[in-house]
C-alpha cells in the first residue's frame, strides 16, 4: 500500500476487527491477528512493514514490547502468588533450561541445523511472553491460582529469555578473540545490574512523585509513559537488552508500593497494551516468508 495514511488506518482497523471477532467467537485474539498479518502481508501483498516503517520497525517493536512488559509488571502483586512462588521460580529457571534443551535438540535433528545455531534458536523460542500469554488468559480464563502463576511466568520469562538468547549467541556464534566464561559473566552482570538499578530507581522515583501528588491527574499516564520509554532507552544504550528487565522491575515496584493507587494508570496501560499487542502480531506476521513453508513443511510440523 503506497499511501502511508491509508496503511496506518488499515492496520488500526484490522487490529480492531480482529479483537472484536475474537471477543465475538470467544477465541484467543492472536489466532485472528496472526492470520490477518499473513493474509495482508505475504499472501496478498497489501502491507509491507519494512517499507512502511523502514528503520523505525525494530525500535517500534522494542518500545512496544517494553510498554507491554511495564503494564504486565503493574499486575504482578506478590500477594497473588503467596504460596506459589516456588512454582513460578521453577518455571522461569528449570522450565527455561528444559525447554531450551529440548528445542535445541529438536532443531538440530529435524532441520539438520548446526549445533551452534540450534542452541541459539532454542534459547530464542523459550520465551512465551505477555504478548502471547495475556490474550490467551483473557480467552481461557483459568482459575485464579493458575492465572496468577501464568501471568507471572509470562512476564518474567521475557527478560530472562532475552538474557539467555544474548548470552548463548555471544558464547557460541561470535568469533571474538578472548571470548570466554568471564566475558559471558560480565555481560550477565551488566544486564542485571543496569536493568535492575534503573528499574528500581525509576519505580521508586515515580512512586514518590505519585504518592505526593506532584503531578496532576491528567498527566499521570503521560508522565508514566514518558518515564517507561526513557528508562528503556537509557538501559538499552548502556547495555543492549537490559531495557526489558528495567521496565519490568519498574512495573513490579509500582504494583507493590504500599499506599499507591495505580488503578487509573493500569487501565490506561491495559488499553494501550491491547492496541500494541494487536499491532505487533499483524506487523510481525506480515513479514513471514511463506515461500519456505512448502520447503520445510513436515519439519515445521514436527518441531511444533
Amino acid at each position: 500500500m503506497d499511501n502511508p495514511l491509508l496503511a496506518f488506518a488499515g492496520l488500526a482497523t484490522l487490529c480492531g476487527a480482529c479483537q472484536w471477532l475474537a471477543w465475538r467467537v470467544n477465541l484467543p485474539s492472536i489466532l485472528f491477528l496472526l492470520t490477518a498479518g499473513v493474509l495482508v502481508g505475504p499472501v496478498f501483498g497489501l502491507f509491507d512493514p519494512d517499507a512502511f516503517l523502514g528503520d523505525l520497525l525494530f525500535p517500534f517493536v522494542s518500545v512496544a514490547v517494553a510498554i507491554i512488559l511495564f503494564e504486565g509488571g503493574l499486575t504482578l502483586r506478590f500477594s497473588d502468588i503467596r504460596g506459589h512462588g516456588a512454582v513460578v521460580t521453577r518455571l522461569i529457571t528449570l522450565g527455561v533450561l528444559v525447554t531450551w534443551a529440548m528445542l535445541s535438540i529438536a532443531a538440530h535433528f529435524i532441520f539438520d541445523m548446526p549445533w551452534a545455531l540450534a542452541l541459539v534458536f532454542g534459547s530464542i523460542v523459550t520465551v512465551s511472553g505477555p504478548t502471547v500469554v495475556k490474550p490467551l488468559l483473557q480467552s481461557v480464563r483459568p482459575s485464579d491460582r493458575v492465572g496468577h502463576v501464568l501471568n507471572w511466568e509470562g512476564i518474567l520469562i521475557d527478560p530472562i529469555g532475552v538474557f539467555l538468547a544474548l548470552l548463548v549467541f555471544d558464547a557460541v556464534l561470535l568469533d571474538a578473540p578472548g571470548l570466554g566464561v568471564g566475558h559471558i559473566a560480565l555481560i550477565l552482570a551488566k544486564l542485571v545490574i543496569i536493568g535492575g538499578a534503573l528499574g528500581a530507581g525509576a519505580g521508586y522515583a515515580l512512586a514518590f512523585v505519585l504518592k505526593r501528588y506532584l503531578v496532576p491527574d491528567y498527566l499521570i499516564n503521560v508522565i508514566a509513559l514518558v518515564v517507561v520509554i526513557a528508562i528503556f532507552s537509557i538501559a538499552e544504550t548502556l547495555q543492549h537488552e537490559s531495557g526489558l528487565l528495567a521496565v519490568t522491575i519498574m512495573g513490579v515496584w509500582l504494583a507493590n508500593t504500599r499506599g499507591l493507587h495505580i488503578e487509573e494508570l493500569l487501565h490506561f496501560k491495559e488499553d494501550l497494551s491491547v492496541l500494541l499487542i494487536s499491532g505487533l502480531f499483524v506487523v510481525l506476521a506480515s513479514r513471514i516468508d511463506i515461500g519456505l513453508i512448502p520447503q520445510y513443511g513436515w519439519q515445521i510440523l514436527a518441531l511444533l
